[in-house]
């Protein structure tokens, strides 16, 4: 091995990860304020909008196969120039909801499709018997380009008034420069997997789990913002600032998550999830009529960041199909197949979100998501506890 190609590798991809860390925290916070502004959408559009943004995601297993013929690197490549090119066409050249839509379906596609490619370059790159800690390093700097990009966005719209076409334009060019650095290493070629999907009857669990998260996460990403944006009219600024101190607390919280289900197992921390989600559900809910104005939205800012915390948990669901596979094989096809379930929710339950949030009110939305938290609670139950460990054998003399 050429030790230098090799560090030149690991910088680049590195260098790639800080940008889209960047991108993602100069895009996310600003996303839902640019679809309210500039194209002044209602809830039942709003919550239509999931469909096609998260359609890639559902069919990144059909984007992947097609594009097998390339070397890893340049599969990656290619997803960061759709990103780029994508976040340049929503900030210039998105005149009207058809273009937004058509812009959105090529972000979505390259987002999903670099997220499957991250971290198996990453243990392709990764030294012997140490791809955890890269991989845990990536991640970190990928947190980092995530604190940056908000802090950025927070000083230029709050001190400069940036606008969203700039906003956008700096995301864009973040990711054309992950796509330059992934061009830079030298690809290798992509082993076509036995399968990609797989149902078992014994993994019905983890499946369930799986539908359920799609349906919370959705029901979060989509209107939990919107109800600080319609009823606290709060601007990108605020988000900006939810972004960092979120992506900060979870730094903390992901290592001390990680050894407490090692330690008291994914029963007692998807359970504790699902009580917590409730809580949560119920103060976005009546936070409104239950306490003054400054007071509810204090409430609700600090629902928004635990709940975005708790996203961390799906780590749990990895870990207890981890335990219970038949065979190390299962593992890819079958996380694959909890995604595939997890995006066929989140692509369908906004439009529901956004009919109840017009008919009923804002309220009820959350009510319908804390009936979801509940039922992860109850399946959680059913989530075997951790074997004790086995005690030393003695051997009689």
């Amino acid at each position: 091995m050429d030790l230098r190609r090799y560090n030149l590798s690991l910088l680049l991809f590195s260098l790639a990860s800080l940008m889209m860390g960047i991108y993602s925290g100069l895009y996310d916070p600003s996303f839902n304020n640019y679809l309210a502004q500039v194209h002044h959408l209602g809830e039942i559009a709003r919550g239509a909008l999931e469909f096609p943004r998260e359609l890639p995601g559902f069919l990144v297993v059909v984007v992947f196969t097609l594009l097998l013929f390339l070397k890893d690197t340049r599969v990656t490549m290619v997803a960061a120039l759709m990103v780029a090119v994508s976040l340049w066409g929503q900030g210039f050249f998105a005149y009207n909801m058809v273009l937004v839509v058509l812009w959105m379906l090529l972000w979505s596609t390259g987002a999903h499709l670099f997220m499957v490619m991250r971290s198996s370059l990453a243990l392709r790159l990764a030294d012997k018997n140490q791809a955890g800690k890269l991989l845990g390093q990536i991640g970190g700097l990928e947190a980092a380009g995530v604190l940056l990009g908000s802090l950025l966005v927070y000083i230029g719209v709050s001190r400069f008034d940036f606008s969203f076409a700039l906003i956008f334009g700096i995301a864009g060019s973040c990711a054309l420069t992950a796509a330059v650095c992934m061009a830079m290493i030298k690809g290798e070629p992509i082993k076509r997997p036995p399968r990609y999907l797989l149902f078992k009857k014994k993994y019905n669990l983890f499946y369930l789990l799986n539908i359920l998260f799609g349906a919370r996460k959705q029901i979060f990403l989509t209107f939990a913002p919107w109800v600080l944006i319609r009823l606290f009219d709060q601007g990108v600024e605020v988000f900006a600032i939810l972004s960092m101190i979120g992506t900060a607390v979870g730094l903390f919280f992901r290592p001390l998550l990680g050894m407490a289900i090692d330690r008291i197992g994914e029963k007692r921390i998807i359970a504790a999830e699902s009580l917590g989600l409730i809580v949560i559900c119920i103060l976005y809910a009546f936070a409104p009529a239950w306490f003054p104005a400054n007071l509810a939205l204090t409430v609700i800012m600090a629902c928004f960041i635990t709940d975005q915390v708790l996203f961390a948990v799906n780590m749990a669901r990895a870990t207890y199909l981890n335990r219970i596979v038949d065979t190390p094989d299962d593992i890819g096809p079958t996380l694959s197949m909890g995604v595939t379930l997890d995006h066929m929710v989140s692509m369908t339950v906004p439009i529901g979100g956004g009919l109840i949030w017009a008919s009923f009110g804002y309220q009820w939305v959350f009510l319908a998501a804390a009936g979801i938290a509940l039922l992860n609670l109850l399946l959680a139950l059913n989530i075997p506890d951790l074997s004790p460990p086995a005690e030393p054998q003695t051997q009689s003399a």
